[in-house]
């Protein structure tokens, strides 16, 4: 008899054939003398569209809401649905005594495999394979440790009713809202606080008031003093009278060194990675949105098998991983991380000691580290080394010790103020030296104390020609989001939470607020591709569709307080502590209330991006959206769903400013512009490319290197060498 496997991807169910010697391959499944290795798609089954139940539905009406179905059914995805019958048949095989559950160890993986197997209707015991990487030995292990798959049954449960409360809130609020106003307009409980907090933060600005504040400095010998108010401990003021009368008594008295303060001071190494800390560092550093990395790190994960389960909220490791720690230092310290992980072998790692090894921090992954897979840099994409290389050395830097320094703090007394000055010098780099650049955040803004190098100085020392000056600045406004900031927002969205409830903060603190680290990412492409926002460089911006759609949506849907009610009501499922069915009954007396709610509700809707130009399906007038990568013009009817692109933004750079330029028109008349006023037809900018050099082709650049190599092999034999080959040299 054989156990049949079933992995989420193709390309992890291989891996596993592979390991457990399955080599007979099929459509679909790979066949071994002991195990078959199948695997999803990502979801091969999910919840039924509303016209399955019946078919009335299938036109979007708001007297038939709220859609209400007594039982949830799920249904094949259809485009997947070849895939699904592979599996089915594999699962009905008269050889296959069991199953093995591979796909992805989390609340979601665990909803992929169980609704295949319900839809299947399975009968034969299951076993559950629970591991945080793809690896040889990864692998072989989870397989030695094999557990019950009932153990899981309160994490289906959970998912379950994750997904059965997403379906019918979102679905019914999104269908009531778009047949009232007549346009596409969706709604959730995670994309609609989102949308709020942005538009909070668009407030915020719209009513930022600058004000002007003051400083004074002192410059003497070379080392730039800075007023610091005695009381505050501020080194600005928003009086300008008073600064000036300040200024005017310092300028009469001599400036004397006060104190001479030295402390050393240690810095520590950042915590290892978990998904939106990645994808915070990715979008500062190399401008990624959170999707892209995401999908780069699936593949660093699941191709090169390099790291660790991406999809992770902690940034800790459990005890057992430390025992691997030198195995993966070894696979990992090739190329630029050689000098800094050899200096760590034969190190002593007692977990006790270590701060980043905490069993209560890491529920069902733990942070993003190396693998212990041999790594070949040369087989990476420049995006692909970008994101490994923030990872490896994060993971390498958490091994070294603090960086030590000192800090010296030049304290000085001028007609009765106090002025202050900063300077550090570096003992032990100590982690800082795993890392190429050393970006050093000062604590203040605005007027700061900025760190200086500072002479010898000894307490009572005055000092002479010294120029003062008053520094003038103006407050600013909290900067607009980028996708970065967004994200963070979103793991924490305490700020904007209404109510002060402290249970429900400490819920989203711990659940990891808005969204899961596997799907904010997917909630901002979302809300980018419903023309909900938008981005202009890193910046992003509310569409005025999304500023209706706050004043329309109910109250409850906009406050991260919803998700804070539902986690803590999930978390407890998934523990066993509250009945799943009770869970579902709260959901759908809520959804009925916020159906009578937007039923009711006296607003409007009007299109404020209408265009001349006519739709060439219906007739009626398209409307200009700005997509995240390109300009559109889209019907207004919902139903008629046409759209062209007008521009979009390409890889091509300006010759003038060396900015990305956009691509507009088609065909013959495809033109680049830039935003610097740069304009070339496409059939130039090539010529210019193919001067440049530029205009290679990626099979050029393979045919090149393949004769390269083959050139590299063969023996040096010109006529040159034929010429020496018999010179003595006495």
């Amino acid at each position: 008899m054989k156990t049949l496997v079933i992995a989420e991807k193709p390309s992890v169910g291989r891996d596993i054939a592979r390991v457990l010697k399955c080599d007979k391959k099929t459509n679909g499944f790979i066949e071994g003398s002991n195990y078959i290795v199948t695997w999803g798609l990502g979801h091969l089954v999910t919840l039924s569209d509303p016209e399955s139940y019946d078919n009335k539905y299938k036109e979007w009406k708001m007297d038939v809401l709220p859609i209400m179905p007594k039982k949830m059914e799920i249904e094949v995805i259809r485009q997947t649905g070849k895939q699904y019958q592979t599996v089915k048949s594999q699962l009905h095989r008269s050889d296959v005594s069991n199953i093995v559950i591979a796909t992805d160890a989390g609340r979601e993986g665990e909803l992929v495999a169980r609704w295949i197997l319900k839809k299947a209707g399975n009968k034969k015991p299951c076993k559950r394979l629970w591991i945080s990487s793809v690896t040889d030995k990864a692998i072989r292990e989870g397989f030695a440790h094999l557990k019950d798959a009932k153990e899981y049954d309160n994490l289906y449960h959970a998912a379950v009713s994750r997904a059965e409360a997403d379906w019918l809130v979102g679905i019914n609020a999104t269908r009531a809202l778009t047949c009232k106003y007549n346009a596409q307009l969706s709604c959730g409980r995670v994309q609609t606080p989102t949308l709020a907090m942005i538009a909070k933060r668009e407030e915020e600005i719209r009513s930022f008031v600058p004000q002007a504040y003051y400083g004074i400095s002192a410059k003497a010998e070379g080392v730039t003093f800075t007023w610091r108010d005695e009381k505050s401990g501020s080194f600005r003021s928003f009086q300008k009278e008073k600064m000036e009368e300040l200024l005017n008594e310092m300028k009469k008295t001599p400036l004397v060194i006060d104190k001479v303060d030295k402390k050393e001071k240690k810095t520590f190494p950042p915590l290892l990675y978990d998904l939106t800390e990645l994808q915070r560092d990715a979008n500062k550093r190399f401008g990624y949105s959170a999707k892209e990395t995401l999908n780069i790190m699936q593949r660093l994960y699941e191709n090169h098998k390099v790291l660790t389960y991406p999809r992770t909220d902690s940034r800790y490791l459990t005890t057992d991983v430390v025992g691997t720690i030198h195995e993966r230092l070894e696979a990992c310290g090739i190329g630029p991380y050689r000098k800094s992980a050899g200096k760590l072998k034969g190190l002593r790692l007692d977990p006790g000691k270590l701060s980043f090894v905490n069993n209560s921090k890491v529920s069902d992954h733990h942070a993003i580290i190396p693998t212990e897979q041999y790594v070949d840099l040369s087989h990476m994409t420049s995006e692909e080394r970008k994101i490994y290389d923030l990872v490896v050395r994060s993971f390498i830097s958490v091994l070294y010790p603090p960086c030590i320094y000192e800090e010296t703090t030049l304290h000085a007394k001028c007609g009765g103020q106090k002025l202050e000055a900063k300077g550090k010098v570096i003992i032990n780099e100590g982690f800082r030296e795993v890392y190429d650049e050393h970006n050093d955040e000062e604590e203040e803004n605005g007027l700061e104390l900025r760190s200086q190098i500072l002479p010898k100085f000894i307490q009572g020392t005055k000092l002479s020609n010294v120029s003062f000056s008053l520094k003038e600045g103006k407050t600013t406004p909290p900067p607009r989001f980028t996708e970065a900031t967004l994200l963070s927002c979103m793991e924490n969205p305490i700020k904007y939470m209404e109510s002060k409830d402290s249970q429900m903060a400490k819920t989203l603190g711990e659940t990891g607020g808005l969204g899961t680290v596997a799907t904010r990412a997917d909630i901002i492409e979302k809300l980018f591709n419903s023309f909900l926002l938008e981005r202009r460089g890193k910046e992003i911006h509310m569409t005025s569709k999304a500023k209706q759609l706050l004043e329309l949506v109910p109250e409850d849907l906009k406050k991260p307080e919803l998700t804070a009610q539902w986690e803590m009501k999930l978390s407890k499922i998934a523990k066993g502590n509250l009945d799943d069915r009770k869970f579902m009954d709260e959901i759908r007396s809520y959804t009925v209330e916020i159906i009578h709610e937007i039923k009711t509700e006296q607003g409007t809707f009007r299109h404020e991006n209408i265009t001349n130009k006519i739709c060439p399906n219906c007739g009626k007038r398209l409307l200009s959206v700005n997509g995240k990568t390109a300009k559109l013009l889209v019907c207004q009817d919902r139903e008629c769903g046409y759209r062209e692109a007008v521009s979009r933004v390409t890889n091509a750079r300006c010759p003038v400013c060396h900015k990305k330029m956009e691509m507009v028109k088609k065909g013959e008349d495809s033109m680049f512009v830039c935003s610097c006023g740069h304009k070339e037809r496409l059939s130039k900018f090539q010529e210019r490319r193919k001067k440049e050099g530029g205009g290679v082709s990626k099979k050029d650049v393979a045919s090149y290197m393949k004769k390269q190599q083959k050139e590299a092999k063969e023996p040096v034999n010109n006529a040159f060498a034929d010429a020496l080959k018999g010179i003595r040299l006495d």
